[in-house]
């Protein structure tokens, strides 16, 4: 989910989420595919964690490597 920033001068319903209330300077969490349609509305939201892209992969696991035997010496 990403997350925006209401920065609007009053107390606001917000249908799209479940008619919950947002407050001045409130960080609520939007649907990825949605994020575009509330940070458009640049006098009313800001953004503040962008939608995760679909298209990166996954980071890999870190891989440790067994420890080498020592040469005797």
């Amino acid at each position: 989910m990403a997350r925006v920033r209401f920065i609007g001068p009053e107390t606001v319903t917000v249908p799209e989420l479940g008619e919950r209330v947002v407050e001045p300077d409130q960080v609520v969490e939007v649907p990825d595919e949605r994020f575009e349609g509330y940070v458009c509305q640049t006098q009313t939201w800001e953004p503040v964690e962008e939608p995760k892209d679909s298209n990166d992969p996954a980071p890999l696991p870190v891989r440790k490597t067994a420890a080498k035997p020592q040469k005797e010496g």
